[in-house]
């Protein structure tokens, strides 16, 4: 008997394979490539002197809490902050209703493993986060996908999936989504609370991205509106992060829930990892306290804004009718679909292969999808690469499409 025949693997592990996005970028060491193909912001647009100044303010002024065991809810003075930034965009929150989490992705987990049991039923939107699919599946839960279009998930087509269904909960990225970039229109939003309460449904709202808005503020989150639709709050789970705006070094995320699933969810995450990084917690604590984040804000917004903007003047005018996309008011995203005009190609695997040949990368859209995936689509990130880069990468995207 071999070593590795000696292992027996969780049955569990059978749900899920290699993420497509990880497996791709594997081929991006050829040299001078341009990549589309990543969902994390630029790294260039870090407020890093402070970040310094931060970690060195936790240090002076509580180097003990900062580098010590710490509890599993949370540091204390960044649940403080957190509560106030989470009221400064219109949701009242106390401290003893969140807890950080390593990452918002650990928030997921901590779902998953307090929601789901095998065979749950659970909707998500079609498309959506390829690491939620990855996650709940992992839990065995089998995934339901309700359609999205530019203003967020139908919610029509929601409602009947719902009373179909039964699920366990509802996922849902309402603000710039990963990777469709869609916003959920106000009207919709307030459609999904009341759907909440009729339907007695937990709805997950994961907002990484909400506050990388360019122009116009998008609508409130449904975490801020449950105040205008009675009962909703009760049945509402959200999941925030400072990954897309401040560090994903940092590892901070947030998930405000019942308290009752928020109990739960501290229960499993001693088990994973006691609690989120202490000196992480500090740090993040000290940043948010200093208020710096308004100003890191303004500056994320503007790089992006105009990065968007040259994507989508790139698109139109190399590709034309060959793609179909919607301008995305904020997030890191566009989300295409290849239409076949003039007889061009229509599948986005194919194109993939072909771009990379070119010397540019995206993430085909078909793994996005846990059921009835449209291979037509897929997935540029705008958020790394400077403006003239951008123009010759869709160049190189034309050249590839034929």
């Amino acid at each position: 008997m071999s070593a590795s025949s000696a292992v027996r693997f969780a049955d569990r592990l059978n749900n899920v394979e290699t993420s497509a996005i990880r497996e791709l970028f594997k081929l991006l060491g050829k040299p001078g490539i341009i990549s589309f193909a990543g969902g994390f912001p630029d790294s260039a647009m870090f407020d890093v002197d402070g970040i310094r100044e931060a970690s060195l303010r936790a240090l002076d002024e509580e180097p003990g809490a900062a580098l010590q065991y710490g509890a599993t809810e949370g540091y204390q003075p960044l649940r403080e902050q957190l509560a106030q930034f989470m009221g400064s965009k219109g949701a009242q929150v106390a401290p003893e209703q969140l807890v950080v989490t390593t990452g918002s992705q650990q928030a997921l987990d901590l779902l998953g493993k307090t929601l789901i049991s095998p065979g749950d039923k659970v909707i998500v939107e079609g498309p959506t986060f390829l690491a939620t699919i990855q996650c709940f599946r992992l839990y065995g839960a089998e995934l339901i996908t309700a359609p999205v279009d530019g203003d967020g998930v139908d919610t029509d087509r929601l409602e009947q999936l719902i009373v179909e269904h039964r699920p366990k909960f509802v996922y849902l990225i309402p603000t710039f989504g990963n990777p469709s970039g869609a916003m959920l229109s106000l009207e919709r939003r307030r459609r999904v609370l009341e759907l909440a309460v009729r339907h007695d449904t937990l709805i997950v709202e994961d907002d990484p991205y909400g506050d990388l808005y360019f122009g116009n503020a998008p609508p409130p989150s449904l975490l801020a509106l449950s105040a205008e639709v009675a009962g909703s709050r009760e049945r509402l789970v959200h999941c925030g992060s400072l990954s897309k705006v401040l560090s994903p070094g940092l590892r901070v995320g947030w998930m405000i829930a019942p308290a009752d699933l928020l109990g739960k969810a501290v229960m499993c995450k001693q088990f994973s990892d006691a609690h989120t990084s202490t000196f992480a917690q500090a740090t993040a604590a000290q940043y948010l306290k200093a208020g710096r984040m308004p100003g890191t804000l303004q500056r994320v917004r503007q790089v992006y804004a105009e990065r968007a903007r040259a994507m989508g003047d790139a698109l139109r005018s190399d590709l034309g009718d060959a793609v179909a996309f919607v301008q995305p008011q904020g997030g890191l995203f566009v989300w295409a679909r290849l239409t076949g005009a003039g007889g061009r190609l229509t599948d986005g695997n194919e194109l993939a292969r072909r771009a990379i040949d070119q010397g540019v990368a995206f993430v085909p859209g078909a793994p996005f999808f846990a059921r009835h995936p449209d291979v037509s689509t897929f997935r540029l990130s705008f958020a790394t690469v400077g403006v003239d880069r951008i123009r010759e990468g869709v160049a190189r995207l034309a050249k590839a499409l034929g």
